[in-house]
């Protein structure tokens, strides 16, 4: 029996029912989001201070608007990358976002929380190791950046599409990012790391990182796809940016409202 046919039926079946129901689930989250607002408008809010989000692979800011409408909405001064659809680490990329993170960082006097979709999220731990003092947290949504099925993933497909457009000391950086996990190690700025078991693009498991005195991860019932404009997701997010810079604490979930029942049982 080989190890693929040891593997229960209803097993294998999963990753391919949740890839298949994303875009419907994703819709789902739309329409709780809308549904919820009311309530979301009581999520905490925190010093005014700059916040880049970052969009997921195939994807560019329009998939990220309603995220950065609401967060605009909290008082904090938001922007999008404005570099276009995310086909991976161009040359492009690797240049432009080092330098979008210098320039608002100058503009406002003070370090940029990010938030990084999928790949997006990626980018933002990068950033992180590469410039920690321009950078105030770190918060990824679904992204795949330690140990897991991360090869035999839709996104990962997709990803290796577009390989031959990638910088090739991005390609470099990745391979041994890989082989140390050091993506997933404790980073020099507070992360967050928000994960979903019912993520049909990416394997949830390595969405999560090392937890430690400035780490975390925080689960959620959203598809992938829906995590920027999912309601929990919104609220951890809020309530992340809403942390003192220097005094920051591991989320607890809101108990307030009946606004726990947004996130699964804990354990």
């Amino acid at each position: 029996m080989t190890e693929r046919s040891a593997v229960p039926p209803r097993r294998r079946r999963r990753p391919g029912l949740l890839a298949a129901t994303e875009p419907v689930r994703a819709l789902a989250s739309a329409g709780a989001f809308a549904a919820g607002l009311p309530l979301l408008q009581l999520a905490p809010r925190g010093e005014p201070h700059p916040v880049l989000v970052l969009p997921g692979l195939m994807a560019s800011d329009t998939s990220t608007r309603v995220l950065r409408i609401w967060l605009r909405r909290l008082g904090y001064p938001v922007v999008g990358w404005e570099l276009g659809r995310n086909r991976g680490p161009t040359q492009e990329i690797v240049d432009a976002l080092p330098r979008l993170l210098d320039r608002l960082a100058a503009e406002h006097g003070t370090a940029v929380s990010i938030v990084g979709q999928s790949l997006g999220g990626i980018y933002a731990r990068t950033l992180a190791r590469r410039v920690p003092r321009q950078v105030r947290q770190v918060i990824s949504l679904g992204s795949p950046f330690g140990s897991g099925n991360v090869d035999d993933t839709a996104a990962a497909r997709v990803y290796r599409r577009y390989s031959s457009q990638h910088a090739p000391n991005a390609r470099t950086t990745q391979r041994r990012s890989t082989a140390r996990g050091s993506l997933a190690g404790p980073l020099p700025v507070p992360s967050t790391a928000v994960y979903s078991r019912w993520d049909g693009v990416v394997d949830w498991r390595a969405c999560r990182q090392e937890p430690g005195p400035r780490s975390e991860n925080v689960a959620v019932h959203a598809s992938h796809l829906g995590m920027g404009h999912d309601p929990a997701v919104l609220w951890v997010i809020a309530d992340r940016l809403a942390q003192p810079r220097h005094e920051w604490q591991p989320f607890r979930r809101p108990t307030r409202f009946g606004l726990g029942a947004l996130f699964p049982p804990e354990g």
